[in-house]
């Protein structure tokens, strides 16, 4: 299996304009962070775990030739907003793409996207075929997928277990149910925004206290905000077995 983090910062803490902060005028391309996201190649399928806003760039920039299927973690626009971008997969590659969402985040899709879902269709609209999760195990081809309720605040949102390998993204709090289901992972994927206090996400010493309590072989953090500080200073403040994500990484398992 491989995997190719295709974005690992956020939109809270987004550099804007004139912010001139020192990641904001970072020469470090591992301090340019797109919105969270990841690839992940199994034997037989091609899956990508969310599509914000910079999905079609980050599809493009690694150079992901095939999709076979979307897993959402929750409805909020830095993790659905580049749906419509699967357009061209779906032309080009003559299939649909398949959607794995909870009732609630398709509730979400449908609002957003109502034009996908309405009973008038049209020429050249993403073609898709939806598949309801909750917390069951199910299968994307041959591989098999544990989602992992996570809780973002007070929003219930998935994390997903794929053999080996363990993506958590916008988590707070972690049930002792969910690390059941993670124990034993090698790769842990796990958010750390910032340093100061977040009311919905962990901060960098709750994620790193998450990933030693866990203990999976290799932690890589992601959805990192600018506050955070520079990639190259804030490793080093990190344990060997723990690593901050960068837009680009690949990893083999």
């Amino acid at each position: 299996m491989k995997i190719t983090f295709l974005g690992t910062g956020t939109s809270q803490g987004i550099p804007v304009i004139g912010c001139g902060c020192e990641v904001c005028k970072s020469a470090d391309k591992k301090d340019k962070r797109l919105r969270v996201s990841v690839w992940i190649e199994t034997n037989d399928r091609s899956i990508v775990i969310d599509s914000g806003p910079d999905f079609r760039y980050q599809m493009l920039r690694a150079g992901v030739n095939d999709l076979d299927a979307i897993l959402y973690t929750h409805e909020h626009k830095d993790h659905v907003a580049g749906l419509d971008d699967i357009r061209p997969y779906n032309y080009i590659l003559k299939k649909r793409i398949a959607i794995y969402a909870t009732e609630r985040v398709q509730e979400a899709l449908k609002r957003e996207f109502q034009y996908i879902f309405a009973d008038v269709k049209y020429h050249g609209l993403p073609q898709i075929n939806l598949h309801t999760i909750a917390e069951e195990k199910f299968k994307v081809g041959d591989t098999e997928i544990i989602p992992l309720e996570v809780m973002h605040y007070k929003l219930p949102i998935l994390g997903y277990r794929i053999g080996d390998f363990t993506y958590i993204t916008d988590a707070k709090t972690i049930s002792e149910a969910s690390l059941e289901k993670i124990k034993g992972t090698k790769v842990l994927v796990l958010n750390a925004l910032q340093k100061e206090p977040h009311i919905s996400h962990l901060t960098f010493d709750e994620a790193i206290a998450m990933a030693e309590k866990v203990g999976a072989e290799m932690t890589y953090f992601t959805h990192i905000s600018h506050n955070l500080g520079l990639q190259q200073t804030v490793s080093k403040e990190l344990p060997a077995n723990i690593q901050l994500a960068y837009d680009g990484l690949i990893i083999e398992l």
